[in-house]
């Protein structure tokens, strides 16, 4: 297994969640600041918007408009970079706070929420779903009974959408349509006995880069669950990465001392760093 050294990038972040590459710049969602920011690859930071419900997941439309999970309020948000609309009520679905989100090349964006309280003394899981929103708005429950869906990705062909279980060392795959539609449920990897997952991005090779809260660390696996890379976090806590720079190969790595939104928005001590990996980033996010 190789084992990659963290280089710091930026800091100061309250809570920082859903890093996307697009247009040769980092995007991210800061939960506890209510932001969603930009950063250059020189780590300049700019705050593009500010989120009344705490943003989470990130995924762009056909036509360049940013779409923003707002996880408070469990609706779907879309800027055009001037204003933002909300495009989509789901709490009805919704047995926690919204998370994470992927969307396809169709403009359908697929949707988690915990399931339940994660912060809960004592915790009480319950299984859950996700849904898709279609571009006019319309939501879909598209699978069910699992277990805190947190990251989601697709596959570089375009054919598999992946969700990461917080809930479970199991990641799912799902064959995904043109349509939107998924069908043939099954166990894309795992992480080893005891591990979790947070956020996710998917590379060329299709093999998953995998934040790991619980372990501290991240780590690369490929279908079926051989661990090829490990970064560990030292005493922070992985929440999230992504894939970028000019040939997709830098591993932007979203830390943070605490797991708790509450503890986070007191001490304003996560950060991003780098690594420099050797297969590039492809699919989606």
């Amino acid at each position: 297994m190789r084992e990659h050294q963290l280089k710091p990038f930026i800091q100061n972040i309250v809570f920082g969640e859903a890093p996307r590459w697009k247009s040769n710049t980092l995007w991210f969602s800061d939960i506890k600041d209510h932001c969603v920011n930009r950063v250059s690859q020189s780590g300049e930071t700019e705050k593009v918007l500010k989120i009344d419900g705490e943003p989470s997941g990130l995924g762009w439309l056909p036509n360049g408009e940013l779409l923003i999970v707002s996880m408070l309020n469990h609706v779907l948000l879309r800027y055009n970079g001037k204003t933002v609309i909300q495009v989509a009520d789901f709490s009805e679905y919704c047995g926690g706070k919204a998370n994470d989100m992927v969307v396809d090349q169709y403009g359908h964006a697929f949707i988690g929420n915990m399931g339940f309280d994660v912060e809960a003394v004592p915790i009480e899981p319950k299984l859950t779903n996700i849904v898709r929103v279609d571009l006019d708005g319309t939501v879909h429950v598209v699978a069910n009974e699992i277990c805190c869906p947190n990251g989601m990705g697709i596959t570089p062909d375009g054919e598999t959408l992946l969700v990461s279980q917080s809930g479970s060392t199991d990641m799912l795959g799902f064959k995904l349509s043109p349509e939107g539609t998924l069908s043939e449920r099954f166990v894309y990897t795992t992480l080893p006995e005891g591990a979790t997952y947070d956020g996710i991005c998917v590379d060329s090779e299709g093999a998953i880069w995998a934040a790991n809260p619980i372990g501290h660390e991240f780590l690369r696996a490929l279908p079926g669950g051989e661990i090829t890379d490990r970064i560990a976090t030292g005493d922070d806590h992985a929440i999230a990465c992504m894939l970028g720079g000019d040939d997709r190969k830098t591993l932007f790595c979203v830390t943070n001392p605490t797991n708790s939104l509450f503890e986070a928005a007191k001490a304003r001590a996560g950060k991003i760093s780098t690594v420099q990996v050797l297969v590039a980033g492809a699919g989606l996010p």
